[in-house]
């Protein structure tokens, strides 16, 4: 009896400790209601003790001048179930330190859009882009790719004046605002594929890139990786042809050049299974180029996985290019295959997005939701829906038969349930007809994101970065009875705060204001609050 009467003793004692902080911060003193809140941004890693002590330094500053709110986010959020105790025990001292400087922590959860976090689970749930056909030809044991119809590179349309080329080597030296050569080439709808160069470049400031227009569409939107100064580096991009039988390739400088580039060796080809992604929205289908009869895997060749697919060089994180998978086959030698199958797109250095259409990825955030709201038992959580770049490709989306903007809608409804009683929250970009809710094209959307506000509910606090039209969009959210926080600084010299204050002046409903860097650039935490108590 003695015994069972000190575990009782002892677990009350464990659970008081445990809930008295944020007992502490919900009862600290709130923003006035004529006042908006400062709050302060802060993207880290909480695995890391250092990190811990950096944001205790941190905070203690934010409150000395005035903030009150932290918007935090880790990528790790994305799954804790992988995580050591050690990581809970330093959420635990982050939980303490914001009670004891009486400041709300907001956490952010559901990536949606920069979606890598998320795919660390499973890296076959990105977004697929179509791949239609491609010809394979067996030899016996492998089939190989066959460009349908062949491809490759002619002479360049044009040259702008910066550009020589000579001996195969095109070298530019930027004259004006854009240097570049482009070429015309044949390509065959709903296809893959990849070109390669050689870039050799010093004291480059620009900088150099591939792109490939067809129509409206900028289908290449990967970063090449290259240094300001580098010597001959083989870069490498891929590109889905959509619906285009023609495109533009360029290879140059944009957006006031400096310096010198050259590029050699500069091929195109077209390449199967790359990035191949397996899941039932995006499958994977080999049929015979003759007959049209289906082949049946496992039996007619081996299970066709891309090992280096997001898992390079961790879960979640994908490459635009590696050597693709083989497919091993027991057909008879010259038989030849159409196989189609889907991939992610590269947005830049590496985003991917989830395919939000397909039912693991709900499940995938119903699991994170009930972790989160276990770990901080929050006030408000801050969805990250964020420049949704890739969407309604795949057949999890196509079998819905609708917009993206009305996929979006329904599915930052079903999310915010998910999140009730407690409060949600959420970037303004995906849901701003003055943003990125356009009709497009929109990067690698298959359709408008127009409408997708329709599925915010009125007590969804708005998180606004729209600096460009920033009136219209304040009015927007506003009309619809929004909260808003604007997002400010961004990492510049504040010249642009103040413009954003006049604005929210014009409007109800603005109840906070953030502080937001994406370079960990604190200098002028101080400098903002100052600025903002002026107003």
């Amino acid at each position: 009896m003695k015994s069972a009467t000190f575990l009782f003793c002892s677990a009350f004692v464990l659970i008081f400790a445990l809930f008295e902080p944020m007992a502490r911060a919900a009862d600290a003193p709130g923003p006035s209601q004529n006042k908006p809140a400062l709050w302060i941004y802060c993207p880290t890693n909480l695995l890391v003790d250092s990190n811990i002590d950096q944001l205790q330094s941190l905070w203690t500053r934010a409150a000395k001048a005035g903030y009150s709110h932290v918007l935090l986010a880790d990528s790790k959020f994305s799954h804790l179930e992988d995580l050591p105790k050690s990581y809970f025990a330093n959420v635990r001292r982050v939980q303490i330190i914001a009670a004891d400087l009486h400041m709300e922590i907001m956490p952010s959860l559901f990536a949606i859009g920069y979606s890598n976090d998320l795919l660390f689970h499973d890296p076959n749930l990105a977004e697929g882009l179509p791949v239609k056909g491609t010809l394979f030809e067996c030899d016996g044991s492998e089939g190989h790719v066959v460009a349908d119809p062949p491809v490759a590179f002619g002479r360049p349309s044009f040259s702008d004046p910066g550009v020589t080329i000579e001996s195969g080597i095109a070298t530019v030296k930027p004259s004006r605002d854009v240097s570049r050569m482009v070429y015309k080439v044949s390509v065959a709808p709903y296809r893959c594929y990849h070109v390669s160069v050689k870039l050799k470049t010093r004291d480059v400031h620009g900088p150099p890139e591939i792109k490939v227009l067809a129509g409206p569409w900028d289908l290449n939107w990967a970063n090449l990786g290259s240094k300001p100064t580098q010597d001959w580096t083989e870069e490498n991009i891929v590109f889905n042809s959509l619906d285009h039988k023609e495109v533009l390739i360029y290879f140059g400088i944009w957006n006031n050049p400096k310096g010198e580039m050259a590029w050699k060796d500069w091929k195109i080809e077209e390449v199967g299974l790359l990035n191949v992604l397996r899941r039932p929205g995006a499958p994977c289908v080999v049929k015979d180029d003759r007959t049209g009869k289906a082949y049946e895997e496992g039996r007619d060749y081996d299970r066709i996985v891309d090992p280096h697919m997001g898992n390079d060089p961790w879960p979640g994180e994908y490459k635009a290019w590696h050597t693709p998978p083989i497919i091993h086959t027991k057909l008879p030698a010259g038989t030849r295959l159409r196989v189609s199958w889907y991939h992610p797109a590269l947005i830049y250095d590496g985003q991917v997005a989830a395919c939000i259409s397909e039912p693991k990825t709900t499940q995938l955030l119903q699991d994170q939701a009930r972790r989160m709201k276990q770990l901080w038992h929050a006030s408000t959580y801050m969805m990250e829906y964020d420049e949704f770049r890739t969407c309604n490709w795949d057949e999890s989306c196509q079998e819905k038969h609708q917009t993206p903007g009305q996929m979006l809608a329904a599915h930052v409804k079903m999310c915010t349930q998910m999140l009730t009683p407690d409060r949600a929250a959420t970037w303004n970009d995906m849901f701003d007809p003055y943003h990125n809710a356009v009709k497009g094209p929109y990067y690698l959307v298959n359709g408008p994101w127009t409408g997708s506000w329709e599925g915010l509910d009125p007590k969804v606090l708005i998180f606004n970065w729209n600096y460009g039209k920033r009136d219209q969009s304040l009015k927007f959210f506003a009309d619809r009875g929004n909260e808003q926080i604007i997002a400010g600084y961004y990492d510049n010299d504040l010249s642009e705060w103040k413009n954003w204050l006049d604005s929210a002046k014009r409007v109800k409903g603005v109840v906070g204001y953030l502080y937001t860097t994406w370079r960990h650039d604190y200098s002028k935490l101080e400098k903002f609050a100052e600025m903002t108590r002026q107003q």
